[in-house]
């Protein structure tokens, strides 16, 4: 099971001489994970706490924490899922987006990713852990702007009639060339209004406006095609 993002009642100084012993691979490894935390820790502020674990050292193994919001420090022993990797080399390497939470409650989703030496060992972890409290927020906000009253039994559409025919009939000559209306040529456009116009798709209002929106470009570039 994940562990619970808490703070233990303490932080501790990290050991020194032999406890900190480390291979050049080994080094090397921490050096880059700790730069690699540092960008995504600049790029995914405030609302995601990057932390780097060193494996080798599970006493005090947090090495780095950017955008600290579980109240951990420098020096921290490992969570569980630290030790399970530890003790299991063949336990997953990465672990995504997994329910989590911080020790006041709030709702965190976590990501963990493991870091083998050459021997195959675990030696660090870079774990990543997003406060979702504003999200949610943000979602039943959102959800209210965007919710519609159903009970009226009324119903409109602002988009000109038979335009979804168009848009429809376009899709299919784009799917028949294995393509996308916005990726078509210039010949297949020219063929595309061809065919559209031999439809009588081109006497709906505002045919030119809708197929020079659903083909991405310009009306004028469609008045070019359909001569």
């Amino acid at each position: 099971m994940p562990a619970r993002l808490s703070s233990p009642p303490s932080a501790r100084e990290r050991p020194t001489g032999s406890a900190l012993r480390r291979t050049p691979e080994q080094r090397a490894l921490l050096s880059q994970i700790e730069q690699v935390a540092q960008g995504l820790a600049a790029t995914f502020a405030p609302f995601c706490e990057v932390v780097v674990h060193d494996l080798l050292d599970p006493k005090h193994a947090i090495l780095a924490i950017h955008n600290n919001l579980s109240g951990r420090s420098v020096g921290d022993p490992t969570t569980e899922l630290g030790l399970a990797r530890i003790a299991d080399p063949d336990y997953p390497q990465v672990i995504a987006n997994y329910a989590n939470h911080f020790a006041d409650g709030r709702q965190a989703k976590s990501t963990s990713v493991g870091i083998k030496d050459a021997s195959g060992h675990y030696i660090a972890a870079l774990c990543l852990n997003v406060d979702l409290t504003l999200f949610r927020s943000l979602q039943s906000v959102v959800g209210q702007f965007t919710a519609t009253d159903g009970k009226t039994g009324l119903q409109e559409s602002l988009d000109p009639a038979g335009a979804e025919a168009i848009r429809q009939r376009i899709d299919q000559f784009a799917a028949r060339l294995s393509s996308a209306p916005r990726a078509l040529k210039a010949a297949e456009r020219r063929a595309l209004l061809r065919e559209l116009k031999a439809s009588g798709s081109l006497e709906v209002r505002r045919a030119m406006e809708v197929v020079a929106q659903h083909l991405g470009v310009s009306r004028a570039t469609v008045y070019g095609d359909a001569k």
